[in-house]
This record gives structure tokens, C-alpha cells and sequence, in this order.
């Protein structure tokens, strides 16, 4: 399903847990951090933020409900963004503890991992020399034997769980078996349309960035959803620009944001959130295409909107 009237949405991952504070100064960190940078990425175009969050005081990842609720009515008071928060965490939670901030909160989007996957971030290790915490060097190190885990049972957890929330989800697809997930829970308890898929290109241990990886992807969707679902994508690292603007050209949505990479091009950290954004922006305009608002991203994906939370 391309993007309604040429409108593409732009969506800002604002922190994530995939980097550690020692990868770059930029990062957010803190509850004001997050939501600063929230609000600059929505000035920026941005019409959803995607939310995780942080310990303060050694930028290790949280699923602490509370420190969502701050950030989020930072956000909420200062801007119309759609806000969404994540239920993947980090790898290294429990579906309960990753659960908590939507169960609680109530957003208006939340992500779902679609499969339990191997989540390389070792390689990272050989890129930085020198760490600020004693979490950073473990957390990456040990992603060699850790299993992102997101079992049937636990996907069927969230959906339940959540029923009651008229909170939609942006269902994350990091292989072509995801897609494969997500039609089996239509078929066995159909979601509201249309869904939201966003498959994550470049994560070891997931598909690839290769341009036949996108379009393999997005062919499966059409045939496994046809009309009932909104694409969007994310490329990983060096690949965010490239995938993103493939995307749209294909008639889809993109996401970008520190969470999937730290760098606005080759050798140059973004310094904020909205330095990507603006960037995609760019692109997207130079292309012809108009950016969706946040109340035109809720049309499209039929939210129930900002004022039906619990934040």
C-alpha cells in the first residue's frame, strides 16, 4: 500500500538500545535529553517518534514505565507528534519488563518484534577502544550467544495483553520469516487495518541491505497483505539514507534516527535527531514528495489519537 497522496511518513527512532553512550556524545540519555530530542526531530518533519529509554546515570537501557511517562508528557505538552514506545527493550529484558511502558501508558503506536532472532552488536567492540561504563564492553560483547527472544507465545502475550489499548502496532520485520509471523497472527486474530510493517535492514543476524534484499521484502508484503497494510522501513548503520530513500521511491514510509545509526554521512556524527530528519526530508522533497504531518500520519494509520493515552 504506497503512501497515501504522495504523503510519506517520517518516523524518528530517538535513542534505541543498540548504541552505547561511549559511540557518540549526541546520544540521549536522560528523560529531558529524550524528549529535547523528540521535539526537535517532530519540528523537523518528524510525524512519529519512536521511544526508549535510558538509565540517566549510565545511559544503560530501562523499560522503567516512569521514565517514559516524563519523557512522554515532555513530548505530548511541546508537540503533536504521534508517540511511540517500544516493547522490544533490549535483548537482554524479559517480555514482562519490555511490556510495561505500553501496558501502562497506553501510546498511540508501540512496536512488536515479529521472531526471536540472533542480534549481532560484537562487531562493534572493534571499532572503539575506550568505554565510559562497565555495562558497555559485556552488553556487546555477549550479543555473540544472546538470542533476541520473541517467541509465539510471546508476540501472542502483547497482543493480548495490550487488546484493551486501541494502540497500534508497527510490527518489525527483520526477515523474510517475519512477514510470514505477522500474517499468521492476522489470520488468527485479524488487526485492525491497515497494519503498519516495518521491516529493519543491516542488523546481523537479519536481512541485509542489498537492494534485492528491500525489494524481496517488499514483494512478499504485497502478497502476503496486499492493500491492508502501510509499509515503512529502516536501514541500520551506514545503510539508513539509502534504504529509506529506496523506500520511498517504492511508494513507502521511512524511519530514521540515532537509535539505528549515529552518523548523518561518511565520517560525520549527527549531532541530533533532527539533523536526520532533515536530511530524509530533503531527499523526500527533492523526489517530489510531500511529508506527512502527525494528524495526517493518524489518518493513514487510523490511531485513535493523541488525547486517548494515559500519560
Amino acid at each position: 500500500m504506497a503512501a497515501a497522496q504522495g504523503k510519506v511518513i517520517i518516523t524518528c527512532a530517538v535513542t534505541g538500545s543498540i548504541h552505547t553512550p561511549s559511540m557518540s556524545p549526541y546520544l540521549p540519555i536522560t528523560p529531558e535529553e529524550i524528549a529535547q530530542a523528540a521535539i526537535e526531530a517532530a519540528r523537523a518533519g518528524a510525524a512519529i517518534v519512536h521511544l526508549h529509554a535510558r538509565n540517566a546515570k549510565d545511559g544503560s537501557p530501562t523499560q522503567d514505565p516512569e521514565l517514559f511517562r516524563e519523557f512522554a508528557t515532555r513530548i505530548k505538552a511541546a508537540s503533536d507528534v504521534v508517540i511511540n514506545f517500544t516493547t522490544g527493550g533490549a535483548p537482554t529484558m524479559s517480555i514482562e519488563e519490555r511490556l510495561q511502558p505500553t501496558l501502562r501508558l497506553k501510546p498511540e503506536v508501540a512496536s512488536l518484534n515479529m521472531g526471536s532472532m540472533n542480534f549481532g552488536l560484537y562487531e562493534m567492540l572493534g571499532r572503539y577502544k575506550d568505554f565510559k561504563y562497565e555495562w558497555e564492553k559485556p552488553y556487546l560483547a555477549g550479543s555473540d550467544e544472546r538470542i533476541f527472544k520473541n517467541t509465539f507465545r510471546d508476540i501472542a502475550h502483547i497482543l493480548q495483553t495490550c487488546s484493551g489499548n486501541d494502540t497500534r502496532f508497527e510490527i518489525e520485520c527483520y526477515d523474510i520469516g517475519h512477514l510470514y509471523t505477522a500474517a499468521h497472527f492476522l489470520d488468527r486474530k485479524p488487526w485492525k487495518r491497515p497494519l503498519f510493517i516495518q521491516p529493519v535492514f543491516g542488523i546481523r543476524g537479519g536481512i541485509g541491505p542489498h537492494p534485492e534484499d528491500v525489494m524481496h521484502m517488499k514483494r512478499t508484503a504485497d502478497r502476503l497483505f496486499g492493500d491492508a497494510y502501510l509499509w515503512s522501513v529502516l536501514g541500520a548503520g551506514r545503510n539508513q539514507m539509502f534504504v529509506a530513500a529506496m523506500s520511498a521511491v517504492m511508494g513507502g514510509n521511512v524511519r530514521v534516527g540515532l537509535e539505528d545509526s549515529l552518523w548523518l554521512g561518511r565520517g560525520t556524527l549527527a549531532k541530533t535527531n533532527a539533523d536526520q530528519v532533515t536530511k530524509i526530508r530533503r531527499i523526500l522533497e527533492e523526489l517530489g514528495l510531500a511529508v506527512a504531518t502527525p494528524d495526517e500520519a493518524r489518518e493513514m494509520l487510523k490511531l485513535k489519537g493523541g488525547r486517548n493515552v494515559a500519560f
